[in-house]
């Protein structure tokens, strides 16, 4: 199997954002808390945009004001301390996708 090209990666956070917010969509906290496929498939969006911005070249993120890093250290975050991650945080990330689309959105009409 091909890695993919940068562009696909870009599309790939683009695609699990959509996918989280179809997964929670109409869900509220406490109902995020009680439903472990719910959990399971957001944890696993958010390991794909960390993973993907992992391999967008560097000289690419600088030219966009976002904090890179959050989303990078939230899936190792969710991939090393699976055992202490919290749902109610994993929950609030699921709230807080915009500036990420936004800026995900400009990197692919700009540089691809």
């Amino acid at each position: 199997m091909d890695k993919p090209t940068p562009k696909e990666r870009v599309e790939h956070i683009l695609n699990a954002i959509v996918c989280i917010r179809e997964f929670v969509s109409g869900v509220d906290e406490d109902s995020f808390a009680r439903d472990i496929k719910v959990q399971s498939a957001v944890q696993y969006q958010f390991l794909i945009i960390g993973e993907a911005i992992r391999y967008i070249d560097p000289s690419i993120l600088e030219k966009y004001q976002f904090p890179w890093h959050i989303p990078r250290s939230f899936r190792n975050f969710i991939i090393h301390e699976y055992h202490g991650v919290k749902m109610q945080r994993i929950f609030y990330a699921t709230q807080d996708l915009d500036k990420l689309e936004s800026q995900i959105k400009h990197i692919l009409e700009n540089e691809f």
